[in-house]
Formats: structure tokens, C-alpha cells, sequence
């Protein structure tokens, strides 16, 4: 009996030390709106690693990314070098689990991305390859804001 009331107090103990751990929480951002056409104000250059700091000013277009569900592409607003705005300009959206897996993931990528005011994200769980092609699409993009 004894037993059991020790394990039923640490587990316990340990719900309500998980339950009160927050989750890194990013500022809200406006909406992401899938295929909608904007204009590169730059000429293209290869894909490297550049950070995302650098001195350009405006909307830079990043390379259409394929993955195995559809294209990825971002453009990236920049002003004097600082990540403003990401916007996905296209996305798989070929059935509805694909528009399921990027209603939740472009946005959080967009967060993440501006807060780290680079490509260097990480990847959203559940969501690897629209992951991979949003990164690559903003690296490009990024890359274009240094030429």
C-alpha cells in the first residue's frame, strides 16, 4: 500500500512539472498565403550558407525546391538586411493532407525563420520535406539578397 501511494505522489509530482513547462512561444506574424505571384528585385545567384545579414533592402524570390509532395517556394522581404516578412508562394497542396501538413508547419517555419533571421531553422516534425524546400527556397532567396 505504501508503494502504491509513493508511486501515485511522484507521478503526480511529475504531470504537474511537465504540465507547467511552457514551450518557446515566437510573435504572431501575419498569414501565409500559398501561390500568390511577387516580383525578385534581383538577379539569381547559387544556393550557399549566407546567415541572412546583409545589407539588401526589398522582396528577394527564392528557387522553386521540388519534393516528393509538390514545389516549395518563399520570398523573403528584407529591409536593410533583417528578415521582415516570408511569404510561400507555393506549397503541395494536391490533397488535403497536404494542405493539413502546411497550414501548420509554413507557418511555424516563417516564424522560426524570422526570429533566427536566417535559413538556419529547424525542421517541423511531421512535415520533413515541406521543411527541406521551405529552408532551401529562403537560402536561395537570402543568397539573392546578397548579390
Amino acid at each position: 500500500m505504501r508503494r502504491a501511494v509513493l508511486a501515485t505522489t511522484g507521478i503526480s509530482a511529475l504531470v504537474v512539472a511537465l504540465l507547467a513547462l511552457k514551450p518557446h512561444q515566437y510573435p504572431a506574424l501575419a498569414g501565409v498565403a500559398p501561390r500568390s505571384p511577387t516580383d525578385s528585385s534581383s538577379p539569381h545567384t547559387p544556393a550557399g550558407t549566407s546567415s541572412g545579414t546583409s545589407t539588401g533592402t526589398g522582396t528577394f524570390t527564392g528557387e522553386p525546391i521540388d519534393t516528393p509532395y509538390g514545389a516549395v517556394q518563399v520570398a523573403a522581404t528584407l529591409s536593410r538586411g533583417r528578415i521582415t516578412a516570408v511569404k510561400v508562394l507555393q506549397a503541395p497542396d494536391q490533397n488535403g493532407r497536404d494542405q493539413q501538413i502546411a497550414s501548420y508547419a509554413l507557418p511555424r517555419l516563417t516564424q522560426e525563420a524570422i526570429g533566427a533571421q536566417s535559413a538556419h531553422i529547424d525542421a517541423v516534425t511531421g512535415a520533413s520535406y515541406t521543411s527541406q524546400g521551405y529552408i532551401q527556397s529562403l537560402q536561395s532567396a537570402l543568397d539573392r539578397a546578397h548579390a
